[in-house]
């Protein structure tokens, strides 16, 4: 989808332009927050399964894996996604997607579920929109990543495979407009 490519470099590089002296900002509070790079790095599998860096702003503590104020501020408004417009800018990713996962998830599917893979990642889509509090659902879970496993990734990939299946640019239009409506 030549289009949807086109898209997604026009408005992540303007918004990256607009955007610019914000993301500095927010990198440099980041920093003195977390008294290091204010930059979370991970690898994430993307399309067709090859792995790739995301970038977002850091949450948590390194040695304790706990949140400051500022880090858990930045995970409820998602301003922490906002470093990921250089992933699309880079063609790791796209504005509309399934939500890149860690290694051991995605990338293992089998059969029909493989699909999903031929997706670019997203920043956002409909299984982002449905789990976007998912880290309060897990937290109140009493086993969190089997509820994960068992429940909320299956989900996601039915979700995600439907995508596939019904993908256009108007469905991804209709997406970032549900986007916008949840986080304003």
């Amino acid at each position: 989808m030549i289009g949807k490519r086109i898209f997604d470099v026009v408005l992540s590089f303007v918004l990256l332009v607009i955007l610019f002296l914000p993301i500095c900002i927010l990198w440099i509070v980041t920093s003195i927050s977390f008294q290091s790079n204010g930059f979370f790095l991970q690898t994430r599998i993307g399309q067709h399964g090859k792995p790739f860096t995301i970038y977002k702003y850091k949450t948590l503590f390194e040695s304790s894996q706990k949140t400051s104020k500022w880090g858990a501020f930045l995970r409820k408004t998602k301003i922490d996604e906002l470093p990921q417009l250089i992933n699309i800018l880079k063609g790791n990713m796209s504005f509309v997607g399934p939500r890149p996962d860690v290694p051991g998830y995605y990338d293992i599917l089998e059969g029909e579920n493989r699909k999903i893979l031929k997706l670019k990642p997203g920043i956002t889509s409909e299984a982002a929109l449905k789990y976007i509090s998912e880290e309060q659902l897990l937290a109140s879970q009493e086993n969190p990543k089997q509820y994960n496993d068992q429940v909320i990734f299956p989900d996601k990939i039915k979700m995600n495979l439907y995508y596939y299946h019904t993908r256009s640019f108007l469905v991804d239009l209709k997406i970032l407009l549900k986007t916008i409506q949840k986080l304003v």
